[in-house]
This record gives C-alpha cells, structure tokens and sequence, in this order.
C-alpha cells in the first residue's frame, strides 16, 4: 500500500508544473457497454463526433484518430505505407527494430521514446493534445537473447479520447506489477502482442488481458494464423472473437460491446 501512495504521488507530482486534465482513466469509473460497435470511416474521412478510428498497419504499429483529426502512430518504424500522412504524435518501443526508428520524419512534431535516455532509465510522457492525451507506463525489457533485462526499456503507452482509454501494451516482457496496473487504470481498448513468446507467454498475456477486463482486445504481432488461433481459442471462454475482414474499426464508448470482444483486424499500409 505504501508503495501504491508513492506511485500515484509520483504520478500526480509530474504534473505539478503545468496545467494538465485529470486521467478519466486513472480514475474510480464505470464502464459504459453498449450493444455493438461501429465501423464506419477509413484513415482518410472524418471520424464521427465521440469517436475514434483505430488501423492496424502493421506488426504492432496502429493509427489511431480521434474526432477532431488529432492522431498517432504506436510503435513506429519510420514506415507506414504508401502515403504522405503525418501524424501528430508517435510513440515506440525499442525491443526490437520493427518497433522504433533512429530516423523518425522530422515533419512529426512529437516522437515519444519509451525508454529513457540512459541504460535502465524511465521514460515518462504526459502529452495532452487537445483532442487526445498520451501517457506511458515504463516497463522492464530482455533483450534479443535473453541474457540480460532492461529495466524500463519499454513503455505500454495509453490514448485517451473520446471518453475511451486505449492501451498499447508495446513489447511487453512481464505482467505488470499492482502498481503497474493501478497506474494504467482502466482500459477500454487494449493492442496486446500475441506472439506467444517474443514478448509475454501466450497463458501470461492472457493473464494480463483478462485482469484489464477491457471491453475491446486486438491482437497484435502475432507471426500465422497458428499462433493467434492458439491465443483465440484460450479466450474463447470469456470474449466474443470476432473476425473481421478490415483493418481499421471506430470505436466509440456509448457503442462499445456489450460482452467483452477480440476484435481481430488484419494490417494493411496506410495508402493514399
């Protein structure tokens, strides 16, 4: 409990020198289900008022837009596709190559590194965009031969608009700790890696996915439809899986299913 104090005044004192709006998501709330979800607009029309677009693109890299056209791009490579589209904000994670660039498009005006600058040094972004607010979780990593661990090399990053908070899990090595997921708070729409050991084992991801009891699940870095047919099958008991032939959804929160679903959408390249 003590610990518990720490982190959310650590949390709070961030935030001390500017003007910041509090965390919907962080805060004591209910979730608001509804009866289905909706799916209307591609990357390049308007998003419905209270609303966001999310598109898978690809591997973990999502764009995610909000009602005012406020957008990002999670895990970031450098590459989206054939398209000119810049974002306002990326995110990435540096496990891996296929999660981060060293050379992002200097057109993007924000670029949150979930990682800090030194070896085992936390990264802590609160980016309030008017339309959206980005905030991270630092998580530790191991690295590419499991020889050694990162502490907080990696960052599971949160969107919040539209009323709805949209994690990202990133490459995600452990199950968070108490203080981990007090801080993540709730989590209507959650990407998590499905890989089954590159990042988490697939029966501790699901651990994981089962303890946010978020209302909308993607898969994410999943290599075949082998792996993610073993992660579909293990939930099925609990969430709706729901195959989709797209690869972009809108979700809003009046609008969100009424019984917890995996939404599984396949990437696609942002193209003009």
């Amino acid at each position: 409990m003590i610990r518990l104090a720490i982190l959310f005044i650590f949390i709070a004192g961030i935030g001390m020198s500017q003007d910041r709006r509090p965390s919907h998501c962080i805060a004591v709330a209910e979730n608001t289900p509804g009866i289905t979800y909706v799916k209307k607009a591609a990357y390049e029309d308007s998003v419905p008022d209270g609303s966001v677009l999310i598109h898978y693109i690809a591997h973990a890299s999502f764009l995610i837009i909000a009602d005012d056209g406020t957008s990002a791009i999670t895990d970031y490579t450098g590459f989206i596709g054939n398209t000119d589209f810049v974002p306002d904000a990326v995110t990435m994670n540096h496990a891996h190559e296929t999660h981060w660039t060293a050379f992002p498009d200097p057109a993007i005006p924000h670029v949150l590194h979930g990682w800090g600058e030194n070896f085992g040094e936390e990264a802590w972004h609160y980016l309030d965009l008017g339309g959206m607010v980005i905030r991270n979780i630092p998580t530790d990593i191991r690295s590419r031969f499991f020889t050694e661990t990162e502490p907080n090399g990696n960052s599971i990053f949160v969107f919040e608009t539209a009323g709805l908070c949209i994690g990202h899990l990133g490459h995600l090595h452990h199950e968070p700790t108490s203080e981990q997921y007090a801080a993540l708070g709730r989590v209507d729409v959650v990407m998590a890696a499905v890989d089954g050991g590159m990042t988490l084992d697939l029966p501790t991801m699901m651990r994981v996915i089962r303890r946010l009891r978020s209302s909308v699940v993607i898969p994410m870095h999943w290599f075949g439809d082998g792996t993610l047919d073993r992660f579909l099958f293990g939930m099925a008991e609990d969430f709706a899986v729901v195959r989709e032939n797209e690869s972009h959804i809108v979700l809003s929160l009046e609008t969100l299913p009424a019984r917890p679903s995996i939404i599984l959408l396949r990437p696609s390249w942002l193209q003009e």
